[in-house]
């Protein structure tokens, strides 16, 4: 197993971005650090003098796509990983907040991860693509609509981007990393969440299963025995239960 080398961070700034920057910046990795937050990633870069390099990325920029180019044209990496997303409680269906949601975890999503494959595809080197998605993915929350909705919009692409990649016999290995509650900015302090990660633990089992070369990866054992049980309930029954998941 070759480790990486050279890996490229979207969403570097906060929770599990910045964490898992910071693990293959111990590693002696080299690693460019990516987000909207240029304050946060001068700070990541002055911990990580050496092995990081930053860059700002609006993954809702217009100009996404041409500057992600750039980056990873000039960087070279081995592995990208995107960490952009966000995510809120909005039973109340707020417009705006759904609106946001799906733009960042859809669209945003969709221009990273198509401009990554076909910069990884058109090398033809061994190469890792991961991305962060959600235990959301398995089953629409009611609290959280448009968050669950794009968290399977996630899921069923990264799942179509590995059957492209074995199309076009390609040396590449799609990630698509499953956390659950992980205490990272995205989430209210002030409610109570179940199983809840912290982030440190949660970006250290992330990065194993990128290492392992894993298709899918629900990294809390503890989440994998639950939504293997959420997809045996027929969506009739799932619409009678009580779910009151909090984001």
């Amino acid at each position: 197993m070759t480790p990486s080398k050279r890996i490229l961070i979207i969403g570097a700034t906060s929770g599990l971005g910045r964490e898992i920057a910071a693990i293959y910046a111990r590693r002696g990795c080299c690693v460019m650090a990516c987000g909207r937050k240029v304050e946060a990633l001068n700070e990541l870069k002055s911990e990580f003098p050496d092995p990081v390099a930053t860059s700002m990325l609006d993954v809702n920029a217009d100009d996404c796509a041409e500057r992600l180019n750039l980056l990873l044209t000039d960087f070279a990496p081995d592995t990208l990983i995107n960490c952009a997303g966000i995510g809120w409680a909005n039973p109340e269906l707020d417009i705006e907040i759904d609106r946001s949601t799906v733009m960042t975890n859809c669209l945003g999503f969709t221009t990273v991860a198509d401009t990554a494959f076909n910069y990884f595809a058109s090398r033809g080197i061994d190469a890792r693509l991961a991305a962060i998605s959600s235990v959301a993915s398995t089953k629409p929350l009611p609290i959280g609509l448009s968050y669950s909705a794009s968290k399977r919009y996630q899921a069923a692409y990264l799942e179509g981007l590995n059957l492209l990649r074995r199309i076009k016999h390609l040396p590449l290995t799609i990630t698509d990393v499953r956390p659950g509650y992980v205490a990272t900015p995205l989430l209210d302090p002030t409610r109570r969440y179940p199983m809840l990660m912290q982030p440190e633990r949660a970006a250290r089992l992330i990065v194993k299963a990128i290492d392992r070369r894993r298709r899918v990866a629900v990294i809390d054992t503890r989440w994998l025995l639950l939504v293997g049980l959420w997809r045996l309930i027929p969506s009739w029954l799932w619409a009678r239960l009580p779910i009151k998941l909090a984001l």
